[in-house]
């Protein structure tokens, strides 16, 4: 169970033991889409009705251009063993999902504001030695963008977004962080995950990462808590107060030091 929301000790001790810090991208990095992305699931639900017929009823409710994604994988699976070989169903509703929300991310990312405090947060992780990538279920072409726009792809040393061809794969799967643990070769334990939804906590425990819930939901904020969140966070600034402490105190990770720039891996 996690301490006191904001508790400085729990960060202390939490980030004394890091070695690595895998941040999730939209929302702890920036807001990649503040407004509604209902239009463009529309125009992707519009795709797979022309193509499949009547929409499965978890893709007609969905309205977000993201969480749209699994159900349509899902109908997908179902015409698929459904239907005859000689009538499966095409996969293009699910290509040409990947190919619109790639897109819509890619010109988002072109405008994204880093979240607030994250810039110096990122540099007082830095000054600790520790390691910096992202797991995300968005594209990995935009976190790229999108850093590079803001000035911080040489902070991260790797990006690891959805995976293209199968979106099965997205947080709450652990995919993404699996792969960062594994060019990290960094102990899962000695690496954080910072997250705000429970998708990336579960994603966090599955991969046996330590989580830090990042959120000004108090609502969420006892749900991570209650879910096994090592501590959560309403802001970066806690966590920077910290990383300034330890940096103080002497501490420093044990690991690689030199930047580089992120690499699609």
């Amino acid at each position: 169970m996690a301490d006191t929301i904001d508790d400085q000790e729990a960060l202390l001790h939490l980030l004394a033991r890091t070695s690595a810090v895998l941040f999730d991208f939209d929302g702890p990095v920036c807001r990649l889409f503040p407004k509604s992305t209902a239009g463009i699931a529309r125009k992707i639900k519009r795709t797979a009705e022309e193509v499949w017929g009547p929409l499965d009823r978890d893709v007609r409710a969905c309205d977000d251009s993201h969480h749209i994604l699994r159900p349509l994988w899902r109908m997908y699976e179902r015409l698929y063993e459904e239907q005859a070989p000689e009538r499966r169903p095409s996969r293009r509703p699910l290509e040409f999902a990947e190919k619109t929300v790639a897109e819509a991310e890619s010109a988002a990312a072109a405008n994204a504001v880093p979240t607030e405090h994250f810039g110096e947060l990122v540099a007082h992780l830095r000054r600790l030695h520790l390691r910096l990538v992202v797991v995300s279920n968005n594209a990995e072409g935009a976190i790229l963008r999108c850093l590079d726009g803001m000035g911080m792809a040489p902070e991260f040393e790797a990006v690891f977004g959805r995976d293209p061809h199968d979106a099965r794969l997205m947080k709450p799967d652990p995919h993404c962080v699996l792969r960062a643990l594994a060019h990290l070769g960094t102990p899962a334990p000695a690496c954080l995950l910072v997250g705000d939804q429970l998708t990336d906590l579960t994603a966090a425990r599955t991969a046996g990462t330590r989580f830090l819930g990042w959120t000004q939901d108090e609502i969420q904020a006892k749900e991570m808590e209650r879910d096994g969140s090592d501590a959560v966070v309403s802001s970066h600034l806690p966590l920077t107060a910290a990383a300034r402490r330890l940096f103080e105190a002497g501490h420093s990770a044990e690991s690689v030091s030199d930047r580089a720039v992120p690499t699609r891996t």
